[in-house]
């Protein structure tokens, strides 16, 4: 079971000829606190599917890097709904950190076809955890040596700033980075990762390492699309010009490494369509008596319609727990900020 205040105990008395059974089931308590590094991983592996494949409209199958400018919109809006009490489902790479920071949930899944996801989020969750932070984090991410200046009180724009001016730390700073990160994972946490997984993890590594805060969407491929840098995006502002990235403040550097501390962001290889994830997403919170708050979805909605299993998607979405208050996040022009009321559509499309 699960890290969790005591469930209530049930059991039951079985006499059959002369043997005597005693059943008894622990019932799910409420969400946890905190996963142990066992129970995690387990989560993970228990609720995946395999790995699969997905190719953007850019012709990105990487997508390290998010390119939706409207993240900070979106994240002012995620902060005036009730903190606390939630949960954040979401897919694709670090833009969940910037919705996690706002809505401040009490678990987050993040969900996506590619298993290099997840090692994506791996790798941020030994970053994360290892860095006292976001000027540290930030030097290790893009292995660049820290420059002067830079306090709690910066910006994001400051940040960025400084770090695309800043200089690479040079191979014998990337080789001891990322042998932290792989140790963390296999020897603190000890997580059971392939070979594969920690070249993969590698890779990623890599290319933060070869473009550093001007890594775009597509640049991990030399693709003709020229979106939003990691810098312009950490340095995106709402309607009234606040920045509200993950990384524009210490205190939302901070809640998000918490949540990684204790292991409540569980990055899952899951098809939003498929026969397994989602739905093992939402046992798991009903189980644990949690209903899901927002969703971000991006666009990923357009490629499950082009490809005829629009009404998986829709079934899935159904048996997740939901209320009235629950929403979708979607991409709208480039600009992640469209909220639609979940139970509402999913009622509608599951009539299709």
């Amino acid at each position: 079971m699960f890290s969790q205040p005591s469930g209530t105990r049930f059991c039951l008395l079985v006499i059959s000829g002369i043997l005597i059974l005693t059943l008894c089931v622990t019932a799910a308590g409420p969400l946890p606190t905190a996963l142990s590094d066992t129970e995690f991983w387990s989560l993970i592996e228990r609720i995946s599917e395999p790995d699969g494949y997905f190719q953007s409209n850019s012709g990105s199958t990487d997508n390290l890097l998010s390119n939706e400018n409207g993240l900070s919109t979106a994240a002012t809006a995620l902060s005036m709904r009730p903190k606390g009490s939630g949960v954040y489902l979401g897919v694709g790479p670090e833009q969940n950190f910037t919705y996690i920071a706002a809505m401040r949930p009490r678990i987050a899944f993040i969900t996506d076809i590619r298993r290099g996801n997840m090692l994506l989020h791996l790798m941020y969750k030994a970053l994360f955890e290892t860095s006292a932070n976001r000027d540290e984090f930030a030097a290790r991410l893009f292995n660049r040596k820290r420059p002067a200046g830079l306090t709690t009180r910066s910006t994001g724009r400051e940040l960025m700033s400084a770090y695309l001016r800043a200089e690479p730390a040079g191979e014998a700073a990337f080789n001891t980075n990322l042998k932290s990160i792989t140790d963390h994972l296999t020897r603190t946490h000890r997580f059971s990762l392939s070979p594969g997984d920690l070249e993969g993890i590698k890779y990623v590594y890599e290319n933060f390492r070869r473009f550093g805060p001007a890594i775009n969407y597509t640049s991990s491929i030399n693709g003709g699309f020229r979106g939003e840098t990691y810098a312009s995006l950490m340095a995106t502002t709402d309607g009234t010009g606040a920045e509200r990235s993950y990384l524009a403040s210490e205190d939302s550097f901070t809640f998000v490494k918490n949540m990684e501390t204790r292991n409540l962001i569980v990055p899952v290889v899951g098809d939003f369509a498929g026969p397994k994830a989602l739905r093992a997403v939402g046992s798991f919170l009903k189980d644990h008596g949690a209903t899901v708050t927002a969703f971000y979805v991006s666009n990923v909605e357009d490629y499950l319609q082009r490809n005829g299993v629009w009404p998986r998607f829709c079934a899935n979405v159904a048996a997740l727990p939901l209320d009235p208050e629950s929403v979708f996040i979607r991409l709208n022009g480039g600009r992640s900020a469209l909220f639609s009321p979940m139970a509402a559509e999913t009622a509608g499309c599951a009539a299709k």
